[in-house]
C-alpha cells in the first residue's frame, strides 16, 4: 500500500491529509493559535468540589472550567501531590521523583473530598479537547509521549503495546526498558519500539527526562492557569504517531514546518529523512493530490459510493447515526438478500473510512439494510472488525441487533471534523440577487487595475475556480494573456478546486491574503432595501410639511 501525508500549511490554520493508494482515509485540521490540545499540561487551580458527581471543576484559563473526576487523579495522586508541594516550596531545583516517599494508591470507590480542596494548585493534562458546550476534561495522572514509549511520572509500570505479538520481543523489551528506566517512572512502550536497539530507546527515555524537569521548571515560575508543557505540533505529531519506512512521500508546501518535520524524521529515521519533501507549485498543494475534490464528496450528509448506493450521516449532543440505503443500483445480484449483503459489506468500508476521516467519535449507531440470515448478519458483523482493525483510536463494535442495528463506540478525544461542502453564493452572498456574471471578468480586471495601480502591488496570484481559469486562459490569444501584458507578468491567475464557480482570493508574494471585497460586491440588494426605506422615510418627511 503507498502512504502518502499532504500538509496544507495557510495562515490561520494546518490542514494534514493521509493517503492510502492516493485515497483519502485521514483528515485533520489545527488552528495555528490551537489552545487546550490534548496532550498540553497546565498548571490549573480547583474552583469548585462536587460531591455529586465525585469530580471537580478546575480553572485552566478556558471560558468553561474543565472537568477532572475522582478516576482520573491516578492511583498515585498522593505521592503526585507531595511532590507537587516539594516542588512549590523549593523552587531552586527540581525535586528528585525517586527521593520523595512513596504514598500508598488511593482506593479505586474514594471520594473526591478526601483529596481535593477549593484552591488547590494542580499540574493537570488535556485528555479530551472541550467539545460543544463542554470545557476541557483533564487528568493528574501525567504522561508524556515520544515515538517509541511514553512515560509516566509516579509510577513504576512498565507496559508493552498489545500490537507487538511475539512473546520473546516483548520479555526483551520489558528487561530493556526496565535497566534504562530510572525509579519513580512508568513506561508504555509503543509499537513502533518493536525490534530496537537500546540505544535508540536509551536516547528517547534521555530526552524525555529532559522534557519532563523542564516542565518542573516552569511549573515552579508560573502562576495558574497557565500553559506549562504544549505537545508537538498536529504535523509533527501526526508523523510520531504514524510515520513508518513505508510512507513514500511527505509533502508540506511551508518552508517552517518542512524544516521542523525533516528534523524529526532525520532525528528517529535518518535513512527515510529524503521523503519529505518541500512543495513549491503555485497550484494549491491539496488540488495537485486531488485532496480537495475528495474531501467535497466525503463530507456532508449524503455520502455515495459504488453501485449507486449512499450512507447518511446525521450528528446529535447525543451519538452519530448512520442509515444505509441500495439507491439506484444498477447491479443485480440473484436474490434481495444478497443485495442486501454487497452494498451492507459496502457500506461497511465505507463507514470505517468515514469514522477515521471525520475523527467520529462516542456512540455511533448504523442502520443497515435488513438481512434474514443469520449468517450474513455475522459475515457483516466480522466484516466491519476487520476493516476496523487499522483504526488507532480505541473503539467496540456490536452484532447487529434484532432490528438490524449496529452499535459502536470509539474513542473521543476532539470534536468531530464537520466541513461544510454547499457554498453560499460568493456574489450574492445568500441575498438572492447578483450582478450579471458576464461581466464578472470585467470585475476581475478592476480588481487587477486597483491592485497594481492603486496599491502598487506589482507581484500577486488570483485563485479562481477551475472553471474561470479555463476560461481566461482559452484561446491563441486569451485574456489572460492581455491581462500580464497590460499589468506585468508579476500577476498569475491559478486555479482552486476549494473556491465557488464566482469566487476568487488574491494573494500577495509573501503569502498573505488581500481582501478586495467591496460593499457593492457584498450587499447589492440590502443596499437596494436600505436605498427604498431610505427614500419612503423622506417621502413621509415631506408630506407632514
Amino acid at each position: 500500500m503507498k502512504s502518502e501525508l499532504i500538509v496544507d500549511v495557510q495562515p490561520k490554520e494546518v490542514s494534514i491529509a493521509l493517503l492510502e493508494d492516493s485515497r483519502l482515509v485521514s483528515l485533520q485540521k489545527e488552528n495555528r493559535n490551537q489552545a487546550y490540545a490534548v496532550g498540553d499540561i497546565y498548571l490549573a487551580k480547583v474552583k469548585k468540589i462536587m460531591p455529586g458527581l465525585n469530580a471537580a471543576f478546575v480553572d485552566v484559563g478556558y471560558e468553561k472550567d474543565a472537568f477532572l473526576h475522582y478516576l482520573d487523579l491516578g492511583p498515585q495522586f498522593l505521592t503526585y501531590k507531595n511532590f507537587m508541594e516539594e516542588a512549590m516550596k523549593e523552587k531552586k531545583k527540581v525535586p528528585q521523583i525517586s527521593k520523595i516517599a512513596e504514598e500508598a494508591d488511593i482506593p479505586k470507590q474514594g471520594l473526591i473530598t478526601d483529596v481535593l480542596t477549593p484552591g488547590m494548585l494542580l499540574p493537570v493534562q488535556i485528555v479530551k479537547e472541550p467539545i460543544s458546550s463542554k470545557g476541557p476534561r483533564l487528568t493528574t495522572e501525567l504522561s508524556l509521549t515520544g515515538r517509541f514509549m511514553v512515560l509516566i511520572p509516579f509510577s513504576n509500570k512498565i507496559s508493552i503495546s498489545s500490537k507487538i505479538k511475539s512473546t520473546e520481543e516483548k520479555i526483551r523489551l520489558r528487561q530493556l526498558v526496565g535497566s534504562i528506566k530510572p525509579k519513580g517512572f512508568g513506561v508504555i512502550v509503543r509499537t513502533s519500539a518493536e525490534n530496537k536497539k537500546v540505544a535508540e530507546l536509551n536516547n528517547e527515555m534521555r530526552t524525555l527526562l529532559g522534557l519532563w524537569e523542564e516542565t518542573v521548571e516552569k511549573l515552579q515560575k508560573s502562576k495558574p492557569p497557565t500553559l506549562i508543557h504544549e505537545e508537538e505540533s498536529r504535523a509533527v505529531g501526526v508523523i510520531r504517531d504514524l510515520f513508518t519506512p513505508n510512507f513514500e512521500n511527505i509533502y508540506v508546501n511551508d518552508s517552517e514546518i518542512f524544516n521542523q518535520i525533516r528534523n524529526y524524521v532525520s532525528l528517529i529515521a535518518p535513512e527515510n529523512k529524503e521523503v519529505v519533501k518541500l512543495y513549491k507549485n503555485p497550484l494549491p498543494i491539496f488540488d495537485h493530490f486531488n485532496i480537495t475534490k475528495q474531501v467535497k464528496s466525503s463530507f456532508g450528509k449524503t455520502v455515495s459510493f459504488k453501485s449507486g448506493a449512499y450512507i447518511i450521516i446525521e450528528h446529535t449532543e447525543a451519538l452519530h447515526v448512520i442509515d444505509v440505503n441500495s439507491g439506484n443500483r444498477s447491479k443485480q445480484g440473484v436474490d434481495q438478500e444478497t443485495n442486501a449483503l454487497e452494498v451492507n459489506m459496502r457500506a461497511a468500508d465505507e463507514i470505517a473510512r468515514q469514522l477515521r476521516l471525520r475523527d467520529m467519535g462516542g456512540i455511533i449507531v448504523i442502520d443497515f439494510i435488513d438481512m434474514n440470515k443469520g449468517e450474513h448478519r455475522n459475515t457483516l458483523f466480522e466484516h466491519m472488525k476487520e476493516v476496523m482493525a487499522n483504526d488507532r483510536a480505541r473503539h467496540n463494535i456490536l452484532p447487529l441487533s434484532k432490528f438490524g442495528l449496529m452499535q459502536i463506540t470509539r474513542q473521543r478525544v476532539r470534536p468531530a471534523m464537520d466541513i461544510e461542502t454547499t457554498e453560499v453564493c460568493p456574489s450574492c452572498y445568500g441575498k438572492g440577487e447578483i450582478q450579471p456574471s458576464l461581466l464578472y471578468t470585467d470585475k476581475l480586471e478592476e480588481k487587477i487595475d486597483y491592485l497594481v495601480e492603486r496599491l502598487g502591488i506589482k507581484k500577486f496570484t488570483l485563485y479562481v475556480h477551475p472553471f474561470v481559469d479555463a476560461y481566461l486562459k482559452k484561446g491563441f490569444v486569451s485574456i489572460y494573456f492581455k491581462w500580464r501584458k497590460k499589468h506585468g507578468r508579476g500577476m498569475k491567475v491559478v486555479p482552486d478546486q476549494s473556491l465557488a464557480y464566482l469566487q476568487y482570493r488574491v494573494v500577495d508574494s509573501e503569502g498573505k491574503e488581500i481582501d478586495l471585497k467591496e460593499e457593492s460586491d457584498m450587499n447589492s440588494s440590502e443596499t437596494k432595501n436600505r436605498t427604498r426605506v431610505k427614500n419612503r422615510v423622506q417621502e413621509e418627511n415631506n408630506d407632514q410639511n
